[in-house]
């Protein structure tokens, strides 16, 4: 997570995604790469950083060059858009609180052998980032109905996982489940240090200017909610810190957005694309 100390070291991967989703996403552009160095200057991330970084990208298939003249543009594949649409939806739409929940938890049981270790260890980690805990030993429990075959797919395991949706009946109770299965005091203090470094008269004085705050603030707020469960509001305290944090995010995404914008179309070089991958 970002702090005021160390706002400007934050990952120059996670930077870009915020970038590319503010500043790309929906354009139909690509971006000439000395801008985006430029941009990311501002954020004291280094020319050397930046390349690696885009490099890094096209190889996982997230960025797709387009070359005009003596100049390499970045543009976004259809996996690019994939991932960055769904990082949008979170912040605009998911939003950090769950009033909507109607009940209903997806379970997801699996028993995988010792000669798959890798494959379980992908497997937990896809879980806790679509927003799962750990009930008991191999069971995983979210709220909601969850879309877990996206998980499973490229993991082929076939008859070693099991997926359910259920409801909690007594003596279980469904404030017991969120005990049990999520760190909700982990995840609160999240959202306090959030607001340690946003909720100020002046947020992040030693950034360079509103593009760099407009970076790292959804930079630091995607990061946040990415890996919050989403757990039902009605099983967690009413001072939830969630709460007074997604207002601090949302008033402070839209103060930076003129200033921000302002600057960016003094920076960036764009060339028009046909499609996401050009």
């Amino acid at each position: 997570m970002l702090g005021d100390g160390d706002a400007l070291t934050a990952r120059p991967q996670s930077l870009m995604f915020s970038f590319l989703g503010v500043y790309v996403l929906g354009r139909g552009t690509a971006v000439y790469s000395g801008s985006v160095i430029d941009v990311f200057a501002r954020l004291g991330v280094t020319e050397e950083a930046v390349r690696s970084t885009l490099t890094r990208m096209v190889k996982r298939g997230l960025l797709a060059r387009h070359r005009q003249g003596r100049r390499m543009y970045f543009g976004l594949t259809e996996h690019a858009v994939e991932v960055l649409d769904d990082g949008r939806r979170r912040v605009w739409e998911t939003g950090a609180v769950n009033r909507d929940w109607d009940g209903a938890w997806t379970l997801v049981g699996f028993s995988i052998p010792d000669g798959l270790r890798s494959t379980r260890h992908d497997l937990r980690s896809q879980l806790v980032w679509a927003g799962f805990g750990l009930l008991q030993s191999g069971l995983w429990i979210a709220p909601g109905v969850k879309d877990v075959a996206g998980i499973l797919a490229p993991l082929e395991l076939g008859d070693h996982v099991t997926v359910m949706t259920a409801r909690a009946f007594k003596p279980t109770e469904s404030a017991d489940l969120v005990r049990k299965a999520f760190s909700t005091e982990r995840i609160a203090a999240r959202y306090r240090a959030f607001l340690d470094r946003w909720d100020t008269p002046n947020p992040l004085p030693s950034a360079a200017d509103d593009l760099a705050r407009q970076l790292l603030l959804h930079t630091d707020w995607l990061q946040l909610v990415r890996q919050d469960p989403h757990l039902p509001a009605e099983h967690l305290p009413a001072d939830w810190p969630a709460i007074r944090a997604e207002q601090v995010f949302r008033t402070l995404a839209r103060d930076y957005a003129p200033s921000a914008r302002v600057l960016a179309d003094t920076v960036l070089d764009e060339l028009t694309v046909t499609s996401p991958a050009g």
